[in-house]
């Protein structure tokens, strides 16, 4: 079985393409839909844009998280940990967890920032909360706008559990 593992993870690193389908199975055979899948992958892309755009600017890895925490309060009024705490959360990944409507919220935020820190090239850390915060604003200007349409929040407390078909909560902990 190790070796089994081991020569997948040889053949991933060989053809990162293979990484990508074995991700989308595991979402299938965890019962999202195909249009929650092929979002979720363009925003792992477009994640993936905004950190190399902060590692050109200087950011360090471990900054990642509080310049995410500072787009994600910006676009939903809570903190990365706020949020995974309204939805019940615990050690689950919270953009596993989203609904389409958020997570097309959080790829506009972070697609902002990287097109934000590319005209205004940003070179310390508070120019790039700065960024963060512009670009987690338009996001939050569409969220707005979508709400007054709606006449409803569409920050939901909905976690992938509660609308995949078939799926089980997660045990509990003792």
């Amino acid at each position: 079985w190790m070796a089994q593992v081991a020569a997948t993870r040889l053949d991933q690193m060989q053809n990162p393409e293979l990484s990508i389908e074995q991700a989308v199975a595991d979402y299938r055979r965890l019962g999202y839909s195909e249009e929650w899948i092929n979002q979720r992958i363009r925003c792992i892309e477009t994640r993936k844009l905004l950190t190399d755009e902060w590692k050109r600017g200087g950011v360090k890895d471990w900054q990642y998280a509080s310049l995410t925490d500072i787009i994600t309060s910006q676009w939903s009024g809570m903190t990365t940990r706020e949020y995974k705490g309204f939805k019940g959360l615990h050690k689950e990944g919270l953009r596993d967890n989203m609904t389409n409507v958020e997570l097309a919220l959080n790829m506009l935020a972070e697609a902002s920032t990287t097109e934000i820190s590319k005209q205004q090239n940003p070179t310390t850390y508070s120019q790039h909360a700065k960024t963060a915060r512009s670009g987690g604003n338009v996001a939050k200007a569409a969220r707005i706008e979508l709400e007054s349409r709606l006449g409803h929040s569409v920050i939901s407390p909905a976690k992938a559990t509660d609308y995949l078909k078939g799926a089980q909560p997660p045990k509990k902990l003792k």
